[in-house]
C-alpha cells in the first residue's frame, strides 16, 4: 500500500500538527521522518492546546501507531518532558509509540556546541534554535553519532564519553564564553535515557515494509518546511535535514515508488522565524496585524515570526520539488478584514522578470511583483462548509489553484481540529 506524505511548503510553522491530527483517523500509522525538537507541532482540540516536538502528531488517537523514524534526531531530555505531559493528559503512549533504532541521539554537549558555534558567528548567525540539531546531524554524517540502538549495547557509555570529550575540546576551540555544568546536564540526560529505554525500539524500515505488505495505511509527517531543506532551502539559513518529500524516503526507508498522495501545507500568507531572506516580508501595520491576529510566535522558541504576503514563486518551487498532489491552506481566517490582498506572482531579479526561485533571493537581488485581489470581511472561524465561504475567499483560492495547477482540498479557518473545511 502506498505511503502518503504530509509536509510544509514554506519556512515551517504552516500548521502541520493540526492537519496530521485531522487526518489521523484515516491512517493506521503516523511516522515522523526528519528533524528534531526544533519542530513545534501545535494541536488544539476540546479547548486545550498541545505542543509536540518529536512525537508524531497522531499520538492522541487510539489505535494509531506512531513511529519516530531513523531520520529524526532525539533529545532524550525533551522527549521525556513530552512523555510527562502526555501522562498528565491521560494518554497511554506505551503501546502506540515506536522508536527507530537508527534514529540519532542529541547529547548535552551537542546543545553546548550549538550555542558555542552560534555565539562565535556574531552578526552572521543563522538563527539556530540551539537545540543541538545541527551538531547531531554533523556527527551523523561524520560517522561519529550515537543512535538509539547503541543504548541497548553494553559499551554505549564508553562511546558516549569519547564523543562528549571530543565535543568539549571543540567547544574550547570556539573561544566563546559558554557557562555550563556538564555533570548536572548529564545527570538529567541519563535519567531521560532510562525513560527512553522503557519504550519499544524497532527496526523501522522493516516494520514499515511489513505494514505496507499487510495493507496498512501510513502517513509520513514532516517537520519544518521545504524552504528550510538543507539542499533546496534558502541556504545557509536552513535546518540540517531534508524536509522535502525525498527526506521521507531516507528518513523512513520507504522506496520512492511507494509514495502516494503528497499533501502540501501552506499559510494563506507567509511567515519566517529567525534570520534569512524573505522577499515579501512586511514591516508595516499590515505585517503587524498578521502577526497579532495569527498569534505568530514560535511554538518551540516563542520567537515572533516575521510576516508577509503569500509568495507564489517560492510556493510553486516547493510544490515542484515535492511533487505535491493536494494543497491545504491554513489560516485563511487571519486575512479577514483586509480590503485588498497582495500575492507575489513573480520576481524582478536583477532587472529581469522571473517566475522561478533563483539561487539567491536576498533583498539586493529580488523585488517581488504583486497581483492585487479583493479581500473579505467575514469571520471565517465559525464556518464549517465550503458553501458558506465568502466569494472573495473562493476567488483567492481559485486564483492560487490556477497559478499552482494543484487543487486546494482543505481550508483551515482556526486552530481547533473542528475549524477545518474540506472542499
Amino acid at each position: 500500500m502506498a505511503v502518503d506524505l504530509l509536509l510544509g511548503l514554506q519556512w515551517g510553522d504552516e500548521g502541520k500538527g493540526k492537519i496530521v491530527d485531522v487526518l489521523t483517523s484515516k491512517y493506521n500509522i503516523i511516522a515522523r521522518f526528519q528533524g528534531g525538537p526544533n519542530a513545534g507541532h501545535t494541536l488544539v482540540f476540546n479547548g486545550k492546546k498541545h505542543v509536540l516536538h518529536t512525537i508524531p502528531s497522531g499520538i492522541f488517537h487510539e489505535n494509531t501507531a506512531n513511529v519516530v523514524g531513523n531520520g529524526v534526531v532525539i533529545d532524550p531530555v525533551i522527549f521525556k518532558k513530552e512523555l510527562d505531559k502526555l501522562e498528565e493528559q491521560g494518554v497511554d503512549y506505551k503501546a502506540s509509540l515506536l522508536i527507530s533504532r537508527k534514529a540519532h541521539i542529541i547529547l548535552p554537549t551537542h546543545r553546548l556546541l550549538d550555542a558555542a558555534s552560534e555565539a562565535s558567528k556574531g552578526k552572521a548567525k543563522i538563527g539556530s534554535t540551539l537545540k543541538g540539531i545541527g551538531p547531531t546531524y554533523m556527527d551523523k554524517t561524520g560517522r561519529n553519532g550515537i543512535r538509539v540502538g547503541d543504548i541497548e549495547l553494553a559499551d554505549w557509555k564508553d562511546k558516549y564519553r569519547a564523543l562528549a570529550d571530543k565535543h568539549e575540546a571543540m567547544i574550547a576551540f570556539y573561544n566563546v564564553d559558554i557557562q555550563y555544568d556538564l555533570k548536572e546536564l548529564e545527570n538529567e540526560f541519563f535519567e531521560a535515557i532510562k525513560v527512553l529505554k522503557t519504550l519499544k525500539f524497532i527496526d523501522s524500515e522493516e516494520y514499515l515494509h511489513q505494514a505496507q505488505k499487510a495493507g496498512q495505511s501510513i502517513l509520513a509527517e514532516g517537520a519544518q518546511g521545504s524552504l528550510l531543506d538543507i539542499d533546496f532551502g534558502t541556504y545557509p539559513f536552513v535546518t540540517s535535514s531534508n524536509t522535502t518529500a525525498a527526506g521521507a524516503c531516507t528518513g523512513l526507508g520507504i522506496a520512492p515508488n511507494k509514495i502516494g498522495e503528497v499533501f502540501g501545507i501552506f499559510k494563506a500568507y507567509t511567515t519566517r522565524v529567525g534570520s534569512g531572506p524573505f522577499p515579501t516580508e512586511l514591516f508595516d501595520e499590515v505585517g503587524e496585524t498578521m502577526g497579532r491576529v495569527g498569534n505568530e510566535f514560535g511554538a518551540t522558541t516563542g520567537r515572533p515570526r516575521r510576516c508577509g504576503w503569500l509568495d507564489l514563486v517560492a510556493l510553486r518551487y516547493a510544490c515542484q520539488v515535492n511533487g505535491v498532489t493536494q494543497l491545504i491552506m491554513m489560516k485563511g481566517d487571519v486575512l479577514s478584514g483586509f480590503k485588498t490582498l497582495k500575492i507575489c506572482t513573480a520576481y524582478n531579479y536583477k532587472g529581469q522578470v522571473i517566475e522561478h526561485l533563483p539561487y539567491n533571493i536576498e533583498a539586493e537581488n529580488v523585488t517581488p511583483i504583486y497581483t492585487e485581489v479583493k479581500g473579505w470581511n467575514e469571520n471565517l472561524t465559525e464556518m464549517t462548509e465550503a458553501s458558506k465561504m465568502p466569494k472573495a475567499l473562493n476567488d483567492y483560492i481559485a486564483f492560487l489553484e490556477k497559478e499552482l495547477e494543484i487543487p486546494i482540498t482543505i481550508v483551515s479557518v482556526g486552530p481547533d481540529r473542528k475549524q477545518t473545511i474540506v472542499r
